[in-house]
């Protein structure tokens, strides 16, 4: 019995003793295997919170405005100068030369040679003017497309493989986005500049008076980047480019008050003339305001709309002239859409051809109704 427990005793020596081996053996591996660890400071830096923020924020900032010099440089690519006249002589810095020569602004929006400006810039329809490009070619070219009451145009340039701008969503634009206007300001001599400011208002109405001629240019872009004589027809940008406008005119009165017409009312023309090569205009054959030229126009007028439009003549022998349509009434829906502006029926109307059917909801007083109409061609 007791050689049994010296046995035991024995065996447990034995086990302790094998045990601290082990620990001892495990040990200097770790100690051999750590301390030749080198820890390289240079990858590991602490830093406050606070001053990476602050990185951070300058490194956009500086990100941000060497995009918006580039996006710029970029866009001034795809912008022409306009003259009537061939050969602008000294006249290019004449007060009045926007007048007497035509000169302004347009924009490449295709690259087989379409150009967009103003009418009051280029003419009317198959008028002739001269196109200067950015590398110096200069082109003659014909107006493809006008509408004097929108003041737009379209013109087309023998020439192909152009850069051309990306056109934005002008329904999505918001008061106080930053934007950019580029144009020819008095003339080539001070070609491509560059003025900036922000969205100032939507929708904007403003009355024009001209040879004893008394005309309205709604749903217009209103913006206090600086827009010269010379800057019509050119884009109004957004810092990625997106063109959401064409510059048009300013308040002659006051500093920081300039026009814009809304990119998406000319795209359906546009997309016609890239697919088709042409573009037929349909009509309905009225001449109708927004609720907020009405005043204006009928001084007498008591009905108080919130949307739709006010049809105050319905030319003769037009394809609205021997329909139920009334002078007076309120066009508030064209086929589906609800309108609310002249622009609404207008954009979408260059959406159709001649001869097609649209269906127009009226109210007359209190008296809702349907009118169909067939498109004539404008």
């Amino acid at each position: 019995m007791e050689e049994k427990k010296k046995k035991l005793k024995l065996k447990g020596i034995i086990m302790s003793i094998i045990l601290l081996i082990f620990l001892g053996l495990f040990g200097f591996y770790l100690y051999k295997t750590y301390k030749d660890i080198e820890i390289d400071t240079n990858k590991y830096k602490a830093t406050r919170s606070q001053s990476t923020i602050g990185v951070q924020t300058v490194e956009k900032e500086e990100e941000k405005s060497k995009t918006i010099s580039d996006v710029i440089e970029e866009t001034n690519r795809k912008v022409v100068g306009i003259s009537k006249l061939k050969e602008p002589g000294s006249i290019i810095l004449s007060k009045s030369a926007e007048n007497e020569m035509g000169l302004g602004t347009g924009i490449i929006v295709t690259e087989n040679g379409y150009i967009l400006s103003n009418e009051h810039v280029t003419g009317g329809k198959y008028s002739r003017c001269y196109v200067t490009a950015e590398n110096g070619n200069n082109y003659e070219g014909t107006v493809v497309w006008s509408d004097s009451d929108i003041d737009l145009s379209i013109t087309k340039i023998n020439a192909k493989n152009l850069e051309y701008v990306k056109l934005g969503d002008s329904s999505k634009i918001r008061i106080a986005e930053t934007v950019y206007a580029i144009g020819n300001p008095i003339g080539f001599e001070f070609r491509r500049t560059v003025t900036s400011g922000i969205i100032s208002a939507r929708n904007r109405t403003i009355k024009i008076e001209e040879k004893d001629k008394v005309s309205y240019m709604t749903n217009l872009i209103q913006t206090d980047a600086t827009i010269n004589p010379g800057n019509s027809g050119g884009p109004l940008i957004y810092p990625n480019g997106d063109v959401i406008g064409i510059n048009t005119v300013k308040i002659s009165t006051a500093e920081g008050i300039g026009f814009a017409i809304p990119i998406n009312i000319v795209k359906p023309i546009l997309d016609s003339f890239i697919k088709k090569g042409k573009f037929e205009e349909a009509t309905i054959g009225i001449y109708a305001y927004d609720k907020e030229v009405v005043p204006y126009i009928d001084s007498n007028y008591k009905i108080n709309f919130d949307k739709g439009i006010y049809v105050a003549q319905i030319i003769k022998d037009g394809p609205a002239y021997n329909t139920d349509l009334k002078e007076g009434d309120i066009i508030r829906k064209v086929d589906d859409l609800e309108i609310s502006t002249m622009n609404d029926l207008r954009q979408y109307i260059y959406t159709k051809r001649p001869n097609d059917e649209v269906y127009l909801v009226v109210t007359r007083g209190k008296i809702s109704r349907q009118i169909k109409v067939t498109l004539g061609e404008r």
